[in-house]
């Protein structure tokens, strides 16, 4: 680590501190050549993958757009923010741990649409006749089928 005063390369670490739930170091160093002081941080830098969209377009991945989306099928529905919020970790978590550097947006459009059907049916419903772009009734009425699953047998009386 070059000191920030005097450029020179050798340091010395004098302190460091786990910060932050153990999501960032903090590092007191000091300059051998100067003896001035100073402190660095160290942080994971978690990199998701572009967005591939249905043209072939390439946009940078937006946690505003992926939360907008939840919120927006989720509009009027009992669903908390904490909900919401450990939705999206999931579906970030599942595009990191991919591999990828790159993942269509479709793949995107199937993580919350999982993500829906755990946390509120009509909001899966509701996105997905986005999503899906349903042509006609019977798209639209398979999908709700799907949600019920599968119906007991009729009784005879």
């Amino acid at each position: 680590m070059k000191c920030p005063f005097c450029r020179h390369e050798d340091t010395q670490v004098m302190d460091t501190r786990v910060l932050e739930e153990g999501s960032a170091i903090r590092r007191r160093r000091r300059c051998t050549h100067c003896d001035r002081r100073f402190t660095t941080y160290e942080r994971v830098e978690l990199s998701l993958p572009a967005v591939v969209k249905r043209n072939g377009s390439r946009s940078e991945y937006d946690q505003g757009k992926l939360r907008g989306s939840l919120m927006l099928a989720l509009r009027k529905r009992a669903v908390s923010a904490d909900a919401v919020e450990a939705a999206v970790t999931r579906i970030e978590e599942a595009l990191m741990t991919s591999g990828l550097r790159e993942v269509p947006s479709e793949r995107v459009g199937e993580l919350v649409m999982q993500e829906l059907k755990k946390l509120d049916k009509i909001a899966y419903i509701r996105f997905a006749s986005v999503y899906k772009s349903f042509e006609d009734v019977d798209e639209f009425t398979d999908v709700v089928r799907e949600i019920q699953g599968p119906r007991p047998p009729a009784t005879k009386s």
